[in-house]
């Protein structure tokens, strides 16, 4: 199969593309996916760096989206067919096939795409818990939270549950990035400077702590979201308020450094690292969090930006581009697309004939929908994008 592979670690180049790469063998508990999107985050650029090390050679990437080819009697018995559309979370999904234990299968709703369900996974569900539990509770309804980086990837996601939770939230964003960052609903935006080639903003350009002190009345933010690391750990702990608490999961900028504890006396303030796997222990917790977001999709209550999706062949690209802090939202690979298995008229052609042979020796059921006529044009990609269909949708031309 063809896959992304680390071989050595290193920058992005080191991320090889392979074409006979093994595919994975389905064992008991698992189901193999046939990956449609594979997301691309900022700890894949961690491991294949070494700073998060792995053994080689591996398959990048975490987050995944497709179809189920193949399943284990286990996951059979829990109801997953062929062909169900999921998304995932295990390592492993820069590739064209990845077996996945059935605890970690998202079911993928109607009304919500593969690219935006990939999405989700790694992305959606750390600004999930990021916004419900990371902060143990140390933040209530009205009260000030601070996130850096709005502009891009999770913390867009974050913005936004921030609000639903109820918070008030003091966004950071690039100059570039405000168009996006405007649109999540921040009470405050304090806009950057950018560093040019860096994927996050000069934290030196705005006195980012005297403008949240003047936002929140001298009080401070009860919580501090940081996934820039390095650069904004000394404003992370200025901006905090009495016993608030500083939630530090990434390391954009480079890792934060040892400081000493006594530096939290001032506020009796709070630290904590946290990571997706201790906010997702078991299949229960990680479907309540699914379904929350999918739920809040499906309303219209929390949008994502799905920025571009590579192909698979420009995996090093990709990477590159999510380095350079080029992003205004999601990026993704996309894994197959039809194109690449109807190649020609022979092999089209080929497909079409058995389909047909199944469909004429009733093998093979189709359910046409509805037709609308093409006066109701609109009205079709209403019907369609509102989840309502139970087959195929058309038009009638004439």
């Amino acid at each position: 199969m063809k896959a992304a592979v680390v071989r050595e670690v290193g920058d992005a180049h080191a991320l090889k593309v392979e074409n006979d790469f093994p595919t994975p063998e389905l064992k008991a508990g698992q189901v193999i996916v046939k990956n449609q999107y594979a997301g691309i985050n900022f700890i894949d650029t961690y491991h294949r760096k070494g700073l998060y090390p792995r053994d080689l050679p591996f398959i990048g990437g975490q987050e995944g989206g497709g179809v189920v080819a193949a399943v284990s009697d286990e996951a059979a018995e829990e109801g997953i067919k062929i062909g169900d559309p999921v998304a995932y979370s295990v390592f492993g999904s820069y590739a064209q096939y990845t077996a996945v234990p059935t605890a970690k299968l998202l079911p993928v709703p109607d009304g919500v795409g593969l690219d935006v369900a990939t999405s989700c996974v790694v992305q959606g569900l750390t600004a999930h818990y990021l916004t419900t539990s990371a902060h143990a509770d140390l933040i209530k309804t009205g009260e000030w939270c601070l996130i850096h980086g709005v502009g891009g990837g999770t913390c867009q996601w974050a913005a936004q549950m921030a609000k639903l939770r109820g918070f008030k939230v003091i966004g950071t964003c690039s100059k570039g990035k405000a168009d996006v960052a405007k649109t999540l609903g921040c009470d405050e935006l304090i806009v950057l400077d950018e560093v040019p080639g860096a994927s996050y903003e000069d934290y030196e350009s705005v006195d980012i702590v005297s403008r949240v002190m003047e936002v929140t009345e001298g009080k401070g933010c009860k919580a501090v979201i940081d996934g820039i690391g390095k650069s904004t750990m000394d404003i992370s702990i200025g901006s905090l308020a009495h016993r608030g608490i500083f939630i530090s999961f990434g390391n954009a900028s480079g890792a934060v450094p040892a400081f000493p504890v006594l530096r939290l006396i001032g506020k009796s303030a709070y630290v904590t690292r946290p990571k997706l796997l201790d906010y997702s222990v078991d299949r229960a917790e990680l479907v309540s969090r699914a379904d929350e977001i999918f739920g809040w999709l499906k309303a219209g209550k929390l949008n994502v930006s799905v920025d571009c999706a590579f192909p698979l062949d420009q995996a090093a690209e990709g990477h590159l581009y999510l380095e350079a802090g080029k992003s205004k939202g999601k990026v993704l690979y996309q894994i197959d697309k039809l194109l690449d298995y109807s190649v020609d008229r022979a092999e089209l052609v080929s497909r079409a004939d058995e389909i047909f042979g199944w469909l004429k020796a009733g093998k093979l059921n189709v359910s046409v929908d509805c037709a609308f006529p093409l006066d109701q044009a609109a009205e079709g990609h209403l019907y369609l994008e509102a989840g309502k269909s139970k087959g195929k949708v058309l038009y009638q031309i004439d």
